[in-house]
């Protein structure tokens, strides 16, 4: 084994768990979640020698993995994101100002692309510059959606909060 492969099985290792949440957050289900993880892991092996900067491992992997699972669920035409559940693991031992029915809710009504850009930046806390590197897209793009993704859950959320006072 190489020391690409090497390399990439320690990072694996060592970041399971986000790696899983992060395909969990597309599809909200284990097994469905579990799959998009292994079937990543034997993309990524398989073509760890397109790699062009093995610093960039978490981008260059995390784009395989959102790729599998957007793949995923334009084969099951369903589309989902964290539960309350996943919202707690993801940042434990934190209270949250917001009421987490409502953001899951206005998460779920957002079309993917802006839903990608919230989960990778407030989820996986990532920089706009490796959001644009993992979803192959401008950082100029990235900035817009994460805007209009933040436009789109204010109005949502208070449309909610309207709807509830009524």
């Amino acid at each position: 084994m190489g020391k690409l492969e090497n390399l990439f099985i320690r990072y694996v290792t060592e970041n399971k768990e986000s790696i899983y949440r992060l395909a969990y957050s597309y599809v909200k289900n284990p097994d469905d979640a579990l799959d998009i993880v292994q079937d990543s892991i034997h993309k990524a092996i398989s073509s760890i020698r397109t790699i062009k900067n093995p610093g960039a491992m978490k981008s260059w992997f995390y784009r395989i993995v959102v790729n599998i699972s957007l793949d995923f669920l334009r084969k099951q035409n369903k589309v989902y994101i964290l539960d309350k559940e996943v919202l707690e693991s993801v940042s434990p031992g934190t209270d949250d100002a917001y009421h987490d029915i409502d953001l899951e809710r206005a998460l779920d009504d957002l079309p993917p692309k802006y839903r990608s850009v919230i989960v990778l930046r407030y989820f996986e806390d990532m920089k706009i510059e490796e959001i644009s590197e993992v979803l192959d897209e401008n950082v100029n793009t990235i900035k817009t959606r994460l805007y209009q993704a933040l436009r789109l859950l204010r109005v949502k959320m208070k449309d909610e909060s309207i709807e509830e006072v009524k």
